[in-house]
């Protein structure tokens, strides 16, 4: 008996679901990156999915010479609506916030989630001082090259007024974040060390590789214990910080292991099988010192890494 063939518009419908699918790790990179969240990023990929499936009566390609940039667009909008509510719970939000971590699995596998373009976790800090029109702009520009007359289009502004938000948000940027990147193995050498020292308690070691204005970004949330309601700056600090850390009884029972945080290689705590911490290093332009310390310990900004059987331990 012949299988009986699906109606046109399922049939559209099965296509317009194609299309989505092609371009979902295009648009997870770009909602990611102005949001700096992976949960609402997902809520908000969702959203973008329901707009597409919902529009053309059935038909979502109708009338769509350019799917990419339709779908860019309506993810693009969704995301700056969702800006908003994420800036509200940071107004109540214990402590400082740091953006949700992107971590890389430890098996080697294609995570879709880390092939998109993903700025550093430093750089996604600077990009929470911007205006969410700004950091939008300059996402779509800085990181994915989007030119300024389909930035126009993408958030119904004229071009001349995207050249403006994007000159803003350029000098902005720069200024606070120098146009330097540490080569992978610096930036690795640099992370063991000071994970040794600040576990161990090594105080000579840490003053040896924390730069003197060094700051330290702890953010627990206010779920985990103890977490700094403040950054803490100036090495004398960060060190006796560290060094009081180190000498708490849990911590010996903490796993280090090493992977890819938003590109950068990164240290990842896990107590038992459930992630406790992740910890970012910044390096100074000399590649020498480290000059700031973000630590991810709330569970809620955890809960999609995984410990992974067969990696190196610290």
């Amino acid at each position: 008996m012949s299988e009986t063939p699906l109606p046109e518009t399922d049939d559209r419908l099965e296509q317009a679901t194609g299309v989505f699918v092609d371009h979902r790790e295009l648009l997870f990179g770009v909602v990611y990156n102005v949001l700096g969240s992976v949960a609402d990023t997902e809520d908000v990929l969702q959203e973008t999915w329901l707009s597409w499936t919902a529009r053309g009566g059935g038909d979502p390609l109708a009338g769509i010479d350019n799917p990419r940039a339709y779908l860019v667009r309506v993810a693009v909008n969704h995301a700056l609506r969702r800006r908003a509510a994420i800036s509200r719970r940071q107004e109540t939000y214990v402590g400082p916030w740091l953006p949700e971590p992107l971590v890389a699995s430890d098996d080697g596998a294609d995570d879709p989630a880390l092939r998109t373009e993903s700025v550093s976790l430093a750089l996604l800090v600077v990009l929470e001082s911007l205006s969410p029109l700004e950091r939008a702009v300059f996402v779509l520009n800085e990181v994915f090259g989007y030119p300024h007359t389909e930035i126009a289009a993408i958030l119904d502004r004229t071009p001349a007024a995207v050249r403006q938000l994007a000159r803003r948000a350029r000098a902005h940027v720069h200024a606070r974040r120098p146009l330097y990147q540490a080569h992978p193995r610096v930036r690795r050498e640099a992370t063991e060390r000071f994970v040794r020292a600040a576990l161990g308690g090594d105080i000579a070691a840490l003053m040896e590789i924390l730069a003197p204005d060094v700051t330290v970004w702890s953010d627990g949330g206010g779920n985990r214990k103890p977490s700094g309601l403040r950054p803490v700056h100036g090495r004398d600090k960060v060190v006796r910080l560290l060094t009081g850390h180190g000498a708490r009884p849990d911590v010996s029972a903490l796993h280090v292991r090493y992977r890819r945080v938003n590109g950068d290689d990164a240290a990842v705590l896990f107590e038992g099988d459930s992630p406790f911490a992740v910890m970012v290093m910044d390096l100074t332009p000399e590649g020498d010192r480290i000059s700031g310390v973000y630590i991810v310990s709330n569970p809620d900004k955890l809960t999609h890494v995984e410990r992974g059987a067969a990696e190196e331990e610290a």
